[in-house]
Order: C-alpha cells, then sequence, then structure tokens
C-alpha cells in the first residue's frame, strides 16, 4: 500500500521540496496521471520520460510514492545555494554534452541498489518543438550497466505550459502516463554488439512513444 503521505518517509530537504512541489502542481498545473499501478513497489528501478520543460522532472517524481534522484549539467554546481539544493536532493551530475562519467555511473547504480529510483530523459535535452527526439546511447548503457526495470513516461502538456524559448504559463494542465515496466530481457540485447547501448536506448524511447493521453484524473 503506498503511504498518503510519502515526503514524510523522505529524506528531509527533499521531502520538503517533494511537498511543495505538488502543492505548486495542484495550484497550477493540475492534469490528469494514468498507469500507477505500473510502478513497482520495492526495488530500484529507472523512469526514462520525454523532455520538452523544466516543469518535467520534478513533475515526472511527483507522483512516484519513492525518493527519485536526477540528473543535472555539473556545470550547475557553483558556489551558492543552488549547488546546495543539486546536493542535498541527491541530484547526479553529468556532462553537459550529454556523456555519462564513470562517476555518474558508479552514482546510479549505488542509488539503485538503495532502493532507490532515478528519473533519466534518454533524448538528453529539451526537444525545441515538443515532439519526440532520438534517444541517446548514455542510457541504453545505464539500463544495460543497471538490469533493472524501465518504467517508460510520457508528459503530456509540458511543452504548452513552458517549452524551450516560451513563456511560463500557469494554469495550463500537465498529465502524467507511466507505462509498463521494461524487463532488463526487454530492452537489452547483448548480441547487438557494437550497437548494443544504442538499440537498448531506441527500445525504451519506443516504449515512451507508445504512451497516449491518461485518461484517469488525478484526485
Amino acid at each position: 500500500m503506498k503511504p498518503k503521505h510519502p515526503q514524510l518517509e523522505m529524506e528531509p530537504v527533499y521531502g520538503f521540496f517533494y511537498g511543495l512541489c505538488r502543492m505548486a502542481y495542484q495550484m497550477f498545473f493540475r492534469g490528469d496521471v494514468a498507469g500507477l499501478e505500473n510502478l513497482p513497489e520495492t526495488g530500484g528501478y529507472i523512469v526514462a520520460a520525454n523532455h520538452v520543460s523544466h516543469l518535467d522532472p520534478p513533475i515526472v517524481g511527483l507522483f512516484l510514492p519513492r525518493q527519485v534522484s536526477f540528473f543535472a549539467r555539473k556545470t550547475l554546481w557553483k558556489p551558492g545555494v543552488a549547488a546546495w539544493w543539486l546536493t542535498a536532493v541527491g541530484t547526479i551530475p553529468v556532462d553537459r554534452d550529454g556523456g555519462t562519467s564513470i562517476d555518474a555511473i558508479k552514482r546510479v547504480l549505488q542509488t539503485l541498489s538503495n532502493d532507490k529510483v532515478v528519473i533519466l530523459f534518454p533524448e538528453g535535452t529539451r526537444s525545441p518543438n515538443g515532439e519526440l527526439q532520438t534517444a541517446r546511447p548514455g542510457v541504453g548503457l545505464l539500463a544495460c550497466k543497471a538490469h533493472v526495470p524501465v518504467v517508460p513516461a510520457r508528459v503530456f502538456g509540458s511543452f504548452e505550459a513552458f517549452g524551450r524559448g516560451g513563456r511560463l504559463r500557469l494554469g495550463t494542465p500537465i498529465s502524467v502516463a507511466y507505462g509498463r515496466p521494461l524487463s532488463p530481457s526487454d530492452y537489452d540485447h547483448p548480441e547487438d554488439g557494437k550497437e548494443r547501448y544504442a538499440r537498448t536506448a531506441a527500445r525504451i524511447m519506443a516504449a515512451i512513444n507508445r504512451i497516449g493521453p491518461p485518461p484517469v484524473t488525478v484526485v
């Protein structure tokens, strides 16, 4: 059974901002959600979602009843409050060009082994037009190394609410749908050889593409 107030079971800083973001979503972007039954209740897993807005990371994580970890460009770790906050909520730094360092891979594997959740955006950066982009091989590498379930997710409405180059439009509904988990055998085919990671990433992106808008209203 999922806890009624999951933030109480999270680390203090993360739990505080989880509750704050959930309140903001309910006030300004309340939409629909579907597929919550697809979220594993135990063990570590990866959520892989499309990416069109700065709003996507917190909104994808709002419906997960456990603490999650995100990726962020390591250039954001500058002296000040931002760096403190990124570290406090367990954000994993990666190279700006989408490369995945050995340290980042170790952080991801350690996080998953602690029964936490990692949210990845296979496209690597925000879509310029709201359409799905080609997945980068990095997500395939991480999935193949971790060998945990990958839950595909798709966000609807966030491009209209705050797309790349656009202005913030409060009151625009943003919805999320979570698909059925992919097992390692679904996405990882070692016989792909040199194309293993790229094809794994493509399979994960294809699963995201198959997800339609959610029909169930959040209550």
